[in-house]
């Protein structure tokens, strides 16, 4: 072979910090060493796959995202072969790395994590709680092998797979009067102040709801913290409207809330399992991947 798994290593650490420097730090590496795998794997595939400019880091061309796509996978049949070899395939090991997003992770991901570990104590399970952009980077930079998501703004080259299917609901405070009503149209709510959950997929599934009925609501307030949103409406702040339902309808503080459906129903809400179609998943991924699907 024409190169090393060390030297893929190194291309996958510059493509994940940007430099040589931040890379030689991640691997334990000198800065020299780093490099020098560089150029070895340029000479080893007759082609440029770096660009490396002194004040701003380095970049991957073509030929470099390509290559490092497939090394990620290599990498991860050698750490499948490492880990099936030490128990002779008797224990799972190796790592996960999985996404959710944030107001998902209490319920969604909490149980999954749960569940996984208590079968799999073997395995290293790291676990990142964000934003859909934040997550939609990562899978597509190689840094999360799957993620729980929502339908929205999904980009291309993702595996798919619906865990499960949510309804919005409107949150009022349970003295708001239009709590007395077990449904509530969006046109009561349009003179309501509303505390906004200022975060994608939450922002435009509100907008998208209230523009298909032909009304603007009265944002008063943003916020970009679940809980945060809960705890302004019990505290008779507005209303919000959220996806994601807590097992209590209480907020943070304690305080009670009034959960009701919209009335005419408007669309739902898949939260999905995603995982990048390019990367080969290992038997610790895929284990977790049939483990959520058994879940929900």
């Amino acid at each position: 072979m024409r190169y090393t798994l060390r030297q893929i290593e190194c291309l996958r650490a510059v493509g994940q910090y940007g430099s040589i420097a931040a890379a030689a730090q991640a691997l334990i590496l000198s800065a020299s060493a780093v490099s020098g795998a560089l150029n070895e794997l340029d000479r080893a595939f007759n082609t440029q796959l770096t660009v490396r400019r002194k004040a701003h880091g380095v970049s991957l061309t073509a030929s470099g995202e390509y290559v490092l796509t497939e090394g990620r996978n290599l990498l991860q049949l050698a750490e499948d072969l490492d880990a099936m070899a030490a128990e002779a395939g008797a224990v799972l090991r190796g790592r996960v790395r999985i996404g959710c997003y944030q107001s998902l992770a209490p319920t969604v991901l909490v149980e999954l994590l749960d569940e996984y570990l208590k079968r799999y104590p073997q395995v290293q399970v790291d676990f990142f709680a964000g934003t859909q952009e934040q997550i939609h980077r990562k899978l597509q930079a190689g840094e999360l092998d799957l993620a729980v998501v929502y339908d929205f703004g999904m980009p291309d080259g993702l595996n798919q797979r619906v865990l499960q299917i949510s309804e919005p609901v409107v949150v009022l405070p349970p003295a708001h009067p239009l709590a007395q009503q077990p449904k509530i149209a969006l046109a009561q709510l349009v003179s309501e102040p509303m505390i906004l959950l200022d975060v994608q997929p939450s922002r435009e599934h509100t907008n998208m709801l209230f523009a298909a009925a032909g009304l603007t609501p009265w944002i008063r307030y943003r916020t970009t913290d679940f809980e945060a949103t809960r705890s302004m409406v019990a505290r008779n702040m507005g209303y919000a409207i959220l996806i994601q339902r807590p097992q209590g309808d209480r907020s943070y503080e304690g305080k009670e809330l009034a959960v009701r459906g919209i009335h005419p129903v408007v669309s739902k809400v898949r939260v999905c399992l995603v995982s990048p179609e390019a990367l080969r998943p290992s038997r610790a991924v895929a284990a977790m991947h049939e483990l959520a699907v058994a879940l929900h």
